[in-house]
C-alpha cells in the first residue's frame, strides 16, 4: 500500500495557508490548494481529502508534491505546460524564411502574408507568426549609398576621431544649416490661453519669404552658434565663418566639421578654410 509523504508546516506556513484559505480576493483554485495542504498536514489520506474537497485523488497528490518541492509559492500558479505541437516544421519554416529573403514574387516588389501563404501552402497567420518570430517586415525599404569618394575610409577615422577624442586645447564644432524656413505670420492675431480653453490661430496665414539658419553645435558641451539670414550662398557662409572666428578664443584651435555641400566648397571660402587658426574638416554627411 503506498503512503503519501507527511507534510510538516511552520507556524509562518500555517497561518499564511489558512489566511489564504478564507481569503476571497484570491483566485478560487488558489485557496482550494490551501485547503488541499492544510488537511494533508492533519495527516488525512489523499482519498478522504479529495472526498471532502469533491476532487480527484490524482489532484490532491499533485498539490501535495507540489507544496513539498517548491512551499506555499508553488500553490500560486501552474506549472508550465508544453503545449500544442507546432503543425508547421522546421524544414517548411526554413522556406518561408528563404523565400522571403531571396526571392521576389512575380508581378509584385515584396512578398506579402498572402501571396506568400499562396505559394507555400500554409495560413495567412502561420506566414505572420513566421515572420514576426524572425523579424522579417518585406514591407520596408531601407535607403543607403556607399560613397565612391576614394578617401573615405580616412575621413570617416578623422570626424569619429574628432568626436570621440578632440585634441587639447582645441575647440570641435559640428557646423549646418536650415534653409528654407518659411516666415509666416497668422492674418489675425490669434487668443491667449485661458481656463477652460487653449490658444488658438486662424486656420490661413501669410507669408514673409523664407530665412537660412546657420548653425554650429559644440560636440563638448552642447553649446550652439548660430546665425540667421535671408540667403543660402557662400557670402552668407563666410559670414558665419567669420561670426566663429571671432567668438571662440584666440588661443583656440578650432575644427569645423561641416558637409559636401557646394557653397563650402566656394573658391571664396577656400581661403577663409585654410586659416591657420581655422581647421576645417569636409564630411559628406549624406553617405
Amino acid at each position: 500500500m503506498r503512503i503519501a509523504p507527511a507534510i510538516t508546516l511552520s507556524p509562518e506556513q500555517r497561518t499564511l495557508l489558512e489566511s489564504q484559505a478564507r481569503s476571497r480576493s484570491l483566485p478560487v483554485r488558489v485557496a482550494e490548494r490551501a485547503r488541499i495542504v492544510l488537511l494533508a498536514a492533519s495527516g488525512q489520506p489523499d482519498k478522504e481529502i479529495a472526498a471532502v474537497m469533491a476532487v480527484t485523488p490524482k489532484k490532491v497528490s499533485r498539490w501535495r508534491k507540489r507544496f513539498l518541492a517548491l512551499g506555499v509559492a508553488g500553490l500560486q500558479k501552474d506549472a508550465p505546460r508544453p503545449g500544442r505541437k507546432p503543425t508547421i516544421g522546421t524544414r517548411l519554416t526554413k522556406r518561408v524564411v528563404t523565400m522571403t529573403t531571396r526571392q521576389q514574387p512575380a508581378n509584385a516588389t515584396h512578398w506579402s502574408t498572402r501571396t506568400m501563404a499562396a505559394a507555400v501552402g500554409i495560413s495567412e497567420a502561420s506566414v505572420r507568426r513566421i515572420w514576426h518570430a524572425h523579424g522579417l517586415k518585406p514591407h520596408r525599404v531601407d535607403a543607403f549609398k556607399i560613397s565612391n569618394d576614394p578617401a573615405f575610409a580616412e575621413k570617416l577615422e578623422d570626424i569619429v576621431g574628432l568626436y570621440l577624442d578632440p585634441p587639447e586645447h582645441a575647440l570641435v564644432l559640428c557646423a549646418d544649416e536650415k534653409s528654407q524656413i518659411q516666415a509666416l505670420d497668422r492674418t489675425q492675431p490669434g487668443l491667449p490661453l485661458k481656463r477652460g480653453r487653449g490658444a488658438t490661430l486662424t486656420h490661413d496665414y501669410k507669408r514673409n519669404g523664407t530665412a537660412t539658419l546657420f548653425a554650429a553645435l559644440n560636440a563638448a558641451n552642447g553649446e550652439v552658434f548660430g546665425l540667421c539670414q535671408e540667403r543660402h550662398r557662400h557670402q552668407e557662409w563666410l559670414k558665419f565663418l567669420r561670426l566663429i572666428d571671432q567668438t571662440i578664443p584666440p588661443d583656440r584651435q578650432l575644427h569645423l566639421i561641416c558637409d559636401n555641400y557646394a557653397t563650402h566648397k566656394h573658391p571664396k571660402v577656400q581661403p577663409a578654410a585654410n586659416n591657420p587658426s581655422l581647421q576645417t574638416n569636409l564630411w559628406d554627411g549624406a553617405t
